[in-house]
């Protein structure tokens, strides 16, 4: 009973970490330009932190289904 608890608030962590990520990108996105490594790797790194998103919030929806 106690780790079905675990897991199910880990889900919902996992969503909530997952849509911050979707409200934090553009704002990172303006940092990440400054840099002269990424300048020209702009559409690369906005495609990971999208990436990084869907997957937390998607990990987090299949923990809380499970429970």
């Amino acid at each position: 009973m106690k780790n079905e608890k675990i897991k199910f608030y880990y889900g919902l962590v996992l969503i909530i970490v997952g849509i911050g990520v979707f409200f934090r990108i553009p704002r990172v996105m303006d940092q990440v330009a400054e840099i002269e490594f990424f300048r020209h790797k702009l559409v690369a790194v906005r495609f990971c932190f999208y990436m990084l998103g869907i997957l937390l919030v998607t990990s987090g929806i299949i923990r809380v289904k499970k429970k």
